[in-house]
């Protein structure tokens, strides 16, 4: 097993929902964690400050942009173990202003790969995304699925898979790709399918949403988090890339109907074409093959969907200020 006691290591994008995770948990298994976040003249740490103190005083927080050089290397300083994470993520606002997503996640992504390089970092962990993947050929989805990336957050993120990919290949960059599926739990965004269904379901009104249809393949957080960390100690060829998934998948309108027996009522859907992508663009199934991972490392999912939204739900009814129930998100 990998050993991160004092081992210092950089967790980018530490403020969103998954890099808090991560950055607390590597903070627990005793590494020296430094946490870029994206900088705010209020000091906002973002998910970082929902934690307990306890859990976030030892990790030291960086404010910077990833489009700027001299942000990524000041945060590159001394590492040895890097998690790239930061990113624009919001799939909706990627047709609204793609721009802005190819400037964060594939020029991040390669100031991330520069600095990482010049500075000889050990370990590079980069976090894609399965929306690379698009209408997928075969399921379950292996890493060795071709990318069809069917928005301007997929083809971001497909960019800086491949970037990170001929780094490796040109300069041999410690880098390996990791592709988690969806990803749930507490602290995420009300924007996100499972705490949007949540919050309006706490509210006690209908549902409103887009499409029923899709599956997705929803993995808690804490076993994301785990993945990740268990992929940063494996002995990987530069550029290969791992699963992180629950192997499940589930429909919308199947998961609506799970969290109404999780409320205790049946759950009026109402249909909401501003949560609809725009024609020939959606994703209909997401499923993950992760044996790889498995064979690799010795990860596997250990949080079954009702028990982690069980979770989930506890937190949106303890935290209604941050997941705010009473307000609609698209």
């Amino acid at each position: 097993m990998y050993k991160w006691d004092s081992r210092h290591t950089l967790v980018t994008g530490a403020g969103g929902f998954i890099g808090g995770h991560l950055a607390v948990a590597l903070n627990r298994a005793g590494a020296r964690v430094r946490a870029l976040c994206r900088y705010n003249s209020r000091g906002d740490r973002g998910t970082l400050g929902w934690f307990d103190d306890a859990d976030t005083d030892a990790i030291e927080v960086l404010y910077g942009d990833l489009r700027d050089r001299e942000s990524v290397d000041a945060a590159l300083a001394g590492v040895e173990v890097a998690f790239h994470l930061g990113a624009q993520i919001a799939i909706p606002y990627s047709f609204v202003n793609p721009r802005s997503f190819f400037e964060t996640n594939v020029g991040g992504s390669l100031n991330l790969a520069l600095g990482a390089r010049d500075a000889g970092v050990e370990r590079i962990v980069h976090v894609s995304t399965s929306e690379v993947y698009g209408v997928a050929q075969t399921f379950p989805i292996t890493p060795e699925c071709p990318l069809a990336p069917r928005s301007p957050y997929a083809a971001s993120k497909a960019g800086a898979d491949m970037l990170m990919q001929s780094y490796a290949s040109s300069f041999a960059l410690p880098v390996v790709i990791a592709r988690p599926f969806n990803a749930y739990g507490p602290h995420q965004s009300a924007r996100a399918i499972v705490p949007t269904i949540l919050s309006q379901a706490l509210n006690g009104g209908r549902v409103r949403l887009g499409l029923l249809t899709p599956r997705r393949d929803l993995t808690f957080v804490g076993d994301t988090v785990a993945g990740l960390i268990a992929i940063a100690g494996a002995s990987t060829e530069p550029g290969s890339t791992l699963h992180i998934g629950s192997g499940e998948d589930i429909s919308v309108g199947a998961l609506v109907e799970l969290v109404g027996e999780l409320v205790g009522r049946e759950l009026e859907v109402e249909p909401d074409t501003e949560r609809v992508r725009p024609p020939a663009s959606e994703v209909p199934r997401l499923l993950c093959d992760y044996a790889s991972t498995t064979a690799l490392t010795g990860w596997a999912p250990e949080v079954a969907l009702r028990t982690g939204l069980s979770a989930t739900l506890d937190w949106v009814q303890a935290n209604p200020d941050r997941c705010a129930p009473g307000r609609y998100a698209t």
